[in-house]
């Protein structure tokens, strides 16, 4: 398997979810991308969450500008 990570654009976000629903407070943590075979994700994270949940969402293109 080979690994892009440092040079290639992440293909996801990775969060913390606290709470559920409308009220539920996302913070963004850090970046996934996912292998080649589509099998699994590396990923970089900024922070460890001690609590909530972690969530991997496909990456938006307005995520790169400005973010």
């Amino acid at each position: 398997m080979k690994s892009n990570t440092s040079k290639s654009r992440p293909s996801h976000a990775v969060y913390i979810v606290e709470g559920e629903g409308e009220s539920a407070y996302w913070t963004k943590i850090g970046s996934a991308w996912l292998h080649e075979d589509g099998e699994g994700f590396n990923l970089s994270l900024a922070a460890i969450p001690l609590t909530g949940r972690l969530v991997i969402r496909k990456r938006k293109e307005q995520e790169g500008k400005g973010r």
